[in-house]
């Protein structure tokens, strides 16, 4: 009876095993898995940082021609009003 037993307890336990071993290696590809799509969206989230950046650049840079536009533009109006101002006699 003891033979029958150990022998039951031994399947159980190697059961018991091969069940711990494939939800290990389940385990093991879902962590793979979730690896690669972590990866992947910090791969998506670093180039659109990069393009907010650009943009963000070009804004800046639109901002500066634009003000020294407005610069220029009030200069040449004052230059006109000189050189058409009425003259008193």
């Amino acid at each position: 009876m003891e033979t029958k037993e150990q022998g039951q307890n031994e399947k159980t336990f190697n059961n018991f095993g091969k069940k711990v071993d494939q939800f290990l290696a389940e385990l093991n590809e879902a962590g793979e898995r979730l690896n690669k799509e972590f990866e992947e969206k910090f791969e998506d989230l670093k180039a659109t940082a990069e393009k907010l950046k650009k943009e963000a650049e070009s804004k800046e840079r639109w901002r500066e021609v634009e003000a020294n536009l407005k610069k220029a533009a009030d200069e040449l109006n004052q230059a006109f009003k000189a050189a058409f101002k009425r003259r008193d006699p």
